[in-house]
């Protein structure tokens, strides 16, 4: 049968993911880092998907095309849903960001603590917000999927999840340019070293820093993160940055 379809032109897509997101049937898949319209009969052709990609990779057309099927659709919905355990801040998308120049605060550096509170006041003073790096969701180990879009080439960050309130600078120094993972081996249950080998293994990592806390637990997260290296058969370039409870390197 003729019928209203997208299309996605892969030369435009660029993996943001948001278009998979808002496709309440479950059309659409990421693939290789771009959008992919898996099946003809979960596309109800009505296009939730076009307005949140912000390329215009997709559009309508009218072509043969296998007629909706909304049984398929409620039965590949419920094993996705299951899959994800049912929550969809779950789900995985790429996060774009505008670089902005701006000069990285010192964590711990005495020979330009001054300096560095000027310019901290300075900002408070004009009510100057500082940009988030973060840049995928969702950032939690137990909830990341293994294979996501934005591993590819990316310098990884695994850090302990209070360590970014340690250092008022987190962002600019250790979150920029990195896809991040955190998690706390004291309040989490199970071991992170098996998912953290699939992530290293099956996907092409450039790095990995691990920023940890100058605490006991913190010792498991570091831990982890060397089976993992070891076990996934990689040999990466990778460092680990402890923090003290007032925000030094140490």
């Amino acid at each position: 049968m003729i019928r209203r379809m997208i299309e996605i032109n892969e030369a435009l897509c660029n993996g943001c993911g948001a278009c998979a997101n808002a496709c309440h049937e479950g059309a659409i898949a990421m693939v290789n880092g771009k959008a992919k319209l898996i099946s003809d009969e979960y596309c109800d052709g009505l296009g939730d998907c076009l307005p949140t990609c912000p390329t215009g990779a997709i559009t309508f057309v009218e072509r043969e095309a296998a007629a909706y099927d909304a049984a398929a659709v409620a039965e590949r919905m419920a094993a996705k849903k299951a899959a994800h355990g049912g929550c969809p801040g779950s789900a995985a998308r790429a996060i774009e960001r505008e670089e902005t120049q701006s000069e990285p605060l010192p964590c711990g550096c005495p020979g330009s603590h001054s300096r560095a509170i000027e310019r901290e006041e300075a900002q408070q003073s004009t009510n100057a917000s500082v940009p988030s790096r973060l840049r995928q969701w969702p950032v939690q180990i137990k909830l990341v999927p293994v294979t996501a879009p934005y591993f590819d080439g990316a310098d990884l960050l695994i850090a302990a999840d209070c360590s970014a309130y340690a250092c008022g600078d987190f962002h600019n120094r250790y979150l920029k340019n990195r896809i991040t993972l955190i998690g706390c081996p004291k309040l989490d249950e199970g071991d992170y070293a098996e998912k953290l080998t699939e992530i290293i293994a099956r996907n092409n990592i450039k790095s990995v820093t691990v920023v940890r806390m100058q605490v006991p637990c913190c010792g498991g997260l570091e831990n982890a993160v060397k089976r993992a290296l070891q076990a996934s058969g990689k040999f990466l370039p990778w460092q680990v940055i402890t923090i003290s409870a007032n925000g030094e390197e140490v």
